[in-house]
């Protein structure tokens, strides 16, 4: 399983779903253009020193991004739009969890190319939850399906 990050623009998010992918083990796939640079210090702040622990690939854009996905890699898209619930979605071990920007989420273009999209069920009358948020709701269900929880853990926290 893997993160993508869709033209992420706030620094301190960028660093928490980065320091999140250290602690669990999983690689990160940050799509250019980003509105900040990484060595920003909101982004070390939230990331801490886990940062050199991170598999982070930097693709300089959607289509260079787009060119690395094989099957069985499924890529799929956390949207507020989206008309399944993250629940009743049966992930699997190759997928990519795609998050869009805090501002612009991600166009339609790459709303049309995605495998699936999947949605955190919440109360109607608000937009949003934070994106890292999000991704933490949701990848806690996709490895519990998978049980990537036990992949993640290493001898050295038993």
């Amino acid at each position: 399983m893997r993160i993508a990050l869709y033209q992420p623009d706030i620094p301190q998010n960028a660093g928490a779903i980065l320091r999140l992918a250290a602690c669990l083990n999983l690689p990160v796939d940050l799509i250019e253009p980003a509105g900040f640079v990484m060595h920003n210090p909101g982004v070390r702040r939230a990331g801490m020193d886990y940062l050199d622990q991170v598999n982070l690939t930097r693709h300089i854009s959607w289509a260079r991004f787009a060119d690395v996905l094989a099957p069985p890699q499924r890529l799929i898209l956390l949207s507020t739009k989206a008309a399944e619930r993250h629940i009743d979605f049966a992930f699997q071990p190759e997928d990519t969890l795609l998050v869009g920007s805090e501002s612009n989420g991600v166009p339609d273009t790459v709303h049309a190319s995605v495998d699936a999209q999947v949605r955190v069920p919440m109360r109607g009358n608000l937009r949003s939850l934070n994106v890292v948020t999000a991704l933490a709701i949701v990848l806690g269900e996709a490895l519990r399906q998978q049980d990537g929880f036990s992949r993640a853990e290493t001898m050295d926290n038993k």
